[in-house]
């Protein structure tokens, strides 16, 4: 056979096609890497987080009482008792995400194991399951901020699996969801509204109650329901002092004024917001000092 030279600019326009229809196919799926702890659902794969953010239960104050039912539903999950899928709800900024990265801190060396999945990839749970089935670790698949909206259908997919995984306690699979919402999908006004025959349009729901059980279902489905609440001005301060404390920085009354600003400017009263003071604070005394 003999070689055939081609014209640069014909090799050119085909390295071009070439690399065009690299970027268009779907990437090629690898064999699950798992020697993290951590992982993300992402292009229909495990992809391993190698050094995922390390949040301490002990840092987490005002949540004493969420913190201890939701170990102990992580206890019974890891050590093989039947435990609950977990729906985390309430105010921005009060632990809700930072009590489940905690969880993985804390059990880690127990086998457990956090894989993060967005809300558009849930109908892609009972491939996660698959994968992992076999595994003798024991995973959390965690959604942060889930939430649907009245034409999203992947909220089916989550009903699915959610009811799946309570048949059997032994499974090395439960979900923990966080959201700012109670209700995952939305109600409306008029669906709250009786029906009357006059004037009804052609394609009305017949039996809008059922449409509204099916809504309110989705809730039902989680096990245990854990409700976060605001924090007043004294915890958030005490949340602050304690950073502080770990820093070994004095909280004193500039410090106590600072922080109160802070959280005015930023319209709210959190951990999250006690946090991310403490850091300003920290690392602009530190540079000041430098």
């Amino acid at each position: 056979m003999t070689n055939i030279d081609l014209p640069d600019n014909i090799l050119k326009s085909l390295s071009t096609v070439l690399l065009q229809l690299q970027q268009t196919l779907p990437e090629i799926r690898q064999i699950p890497d798992f020697s993290s702890s951590a992982y993300k659902w992402q292009d229909k794969q495990l992809k391993p987080i190698h050094q995922p953010k390390k949040m301490f239960l002990d840092n987490l104050k005002g949540i004493e009482r969420q913190k201890e039912k939701v170990i102990q539903n992580t206890l019974q999950f890891l050590n093989g008792f039947p435990a609950n899928d977990v729906l985390l709800t309430g105010s921005r900024g009060t632990g809700k995400s930072s009590i489940v990265r905690a969880l993985l801190t804390a059990y880690e060396a127990q086998g457990l194991r956090l894989i993060e999945i967005e809300r558009d990839d849930l109908s892609d749970l009972p491939e996660i399951q698959k994968i992992i089935a076999n595994r003798p670790e024991k995973f959390i698949v965690y959604c942060d901020d889930l939430a649907f909206n009245a034409e999203d259908e992947n909220y089916r997919s989550l009903k699915s699996v959610l009811d799946g995984s309570l048949q059997s306690g032994s499974s090395n699979f439960i979900i923990y969801a966080t959201s700012n919402r109670r209700h995952l999908l939305p109600e409306f006004m008029h669906e709250n509204t009786p029906v009357t025959r006059v004037d009804v349009p052609q394609y009305t729901e017949l039996h809008p109650q059922e449409a509204i059980e099916e809504k309110i279902s989705l809730s039902d489905r989680f096990g245990l329901w854990l409700s976060f609440y605001p924090m007043d001005q004294k915890l958030y301060l005490e949340i602050v002092e304690h950073y502080l404390a770990k820093a070994e920085m004095p909280f004193t009354e500039e410090t106590r004024a600072e922080a109160l600003r802070w959280c005015q400017l930023r319209g709210q009263r959190s951990g999250r917001a006690a946090y991310q003071f403490s850091k300003h604070w920290i690392g602009s005394t530190q540079l000041a000092s430098n």
